[in-house]
């Protein structure tokens, strides 16, 4: 696995890959089975597999955790190459943002309510940094997990909007042996906390069941989260987002 930590030895390494199909899993890194889940898609979809490693600054607000998320780039890059992924990219802001944080590229319709509601920066953020990562990969194929299912919308949403002829992808959520759908932030969760976060996706299920929207948030606080910021039905999909502890934790899934 060759690490390019500029656009120009990624563009080189994937010339020396050769002629094939370009897979492209963006993440931020402190990668865990789902994750893993989603390279694995990407080979199942083309002949070369790159992943990128970015702690983008534009989608934290400045109360939000961007100093003490999760980075262990080494402990990664083993994972990844046990995977047989062909190219890791692993830019620094300055090859990112060379010219600043500004973007012209704001995200559409698909980022109205919910999450923005609460993280009303977030989604520009993303397009911001994923427009920038696709121009610098220029992928065939791209993979994102449903566990961001709004974002997947809002990617999706983007590249139709840009004409930029990336397929997208949206690999199913990865969950725990209790459905706990995996998160690099479920590394902040206690051991206490544990148990209460895995009851998430069983209420989602139910209020999936029964359309009670209302019910679902009040057993999400009758359990022990401690704030609840939507139970909601959009794309045929309940999506649900609680903060347990300083912990926030986001899932959804399919309507019945």
């Amino acid at each position: 696995m060759k690490i390019a930590r500029t656009i120009e030895d990624l563009s080189t390494y994937k010339k020396e890959l050769g002629e094939g199909k370009f897979a492209y899993v963006p993440t931020m890194g402190a990668l865990h089975e789902g994750h893993l889940s989603l390279v694995q898609l990407a080979k199942e979809k083309a002949d070369h597999v790159i992943v990128s490693i970015f702690v983008n600054p534009t989608q934290f607000a400045p109360h939000e955790d961007f100093d003490s998320y999760p980075r262990m780039e080494e402990k990664d890059a083993r994972m990844l190459e046990e995977e047989e992924v062909d190219i890791l990219f692993v830019p620094n802001e300055s090859v990112m943002y060379p010219d600043g944080k500004n973007s012209t590229i704001k995200a559409g319709d698909a980022a109205e309510g919910l999450e923005t509601t609460f993280r009303p920066h977030f989604f520009d953020g993303v397009v911001n940094i994923v427009s920038r990562l696709f121009w610098a990969v220029k992928p065939d194929v791209a993979i994102f997990g449903q566990k961001d299912f709004q974002q997947l919308q809002v990617i999706i949403q983007m590249v139709e909007d840009q004409n930029m002829g990336i397929e997208i992808i949206g690999a199913p959520i990865a969950r725990d042996e209790s459905g706990l759908a995996l998160s690099s932030r479920n590394l902040y969760l206690s051991a206490e906390e544990l148990p209460i976060a895995r009851q998430l996706n069983v209420i989602l299920r139910e209020a999936a069941k029964t359309g009670n929207l209302e019910e679902a948030e009040q057993k999400l606080l009758g359990i022990g989260f401690d704030k609840v910021d939507y139970v909601a039905s959009r794309w045929n999909r309940i999506l649900g987002a609680a903060w347990l502890g300083k912990t926030r934790l986001i899932d959804n899934v399919a309507s019945e």
